[in-house]
């Protein structure tokens, strides 16, 4: 590679199969002086497998603020920093925005590197329009809030992506049905794994399909939009 000393690099992660391992992510990983993580362990056992030994730096929801003030002095300092998640891009639905705020106030340089991220496979098999669409992420995991913003976008005229645990995608998705109605809907699971699955039809006959085996892994929602409007 070029001098990448003074850079931030936003690297994304495998959702799943390690095979999703791009050249340009294993360079970056490889060239980098320290590799930002949210769980250190977990991170140090993915870049074994790539063969990479790296310092780590954690980094998550509760102490973001902090390591951004750190990681752009250490930048400023002339060290090169790659950004990574536990699986998927570095802000979406992960932390990174404030980090990423915090070295463009200070004028540093910032590389996005493409790469995994679970909403766009699934939206793009859910048979779903795909022209135009809105990334929700997570709705909150409680009710009343969770019923309150789906509202907000019950006449919303294009599709609704949804990431969603397996321990509330039952209540989640009768919601949907109390909301929006019998819409039609997409759910993908385990996307680029062994159990992969994607689980299409109306919000009833997957409320029925749900009820007769627990999902396990990471899940997320497709949903029509309104499309009266």
């Amino acid at each position: 590679m070029n001098d990448i000393s003074g850079i931030i690099y936003l690297v994304p992660t495998p959702i799943g199969n390690m095979s999703d391992v791009s050249d340009r992510m294993r360079e970056v990983l490889e060239s980098v002086d320290m590799v930002a993580c949210e769980d250190t362990r977990h991170s140090g056992s993915f870049l074994k497998k790539l063969e990479i030994k790296k310092r780590l730096i954690s980094y998550h929801d509760f102490n973001e603020s902090a390591r951004a003030l750190q990681l752009v002095e250490a930048v400023k300092n002339g060290e090169s920093v790659a950004v990574i998640t536990d699986g998927g891009t570095p802000g979406i639905s992960d932390p990174a925005y404030r980090i990423v705020k915090v070295a463009i106030e200070n004028g540093l340089t910032i590389i996005p590197i493409p790469g995994p991220t679970a909403f766009v496979p699934a939206l793009t098999a859910s048979g779903l329009p795909t022209d135009r669409f809105l990334f929700e992420g997570f709705l909150s995991n409680k009710s009343a809030a969770r019923t309150t913003r789906l509202t907000q976008l019950v006449d919303f005229p294009h599709t609704i992506i949804l990431y969603e645990s397996p321990h509330r995608i039952e209540k989640t998705v009768a919601d949907i049905f109390e909301v929006f109605g019998n819409r039609q809907i997409c759910i993908a699971r385990e996307i680029t794994k062994k159990f992969e699955q994607f689980i299409r039809g109306s919000v009833s006959e997957v409320i029925t399909i749900l009820g007769q085996k627990k999902l396990k892994g990471e899940i997320v929602i497709v949903v029509e939009g309104n499309r009266s409007k």
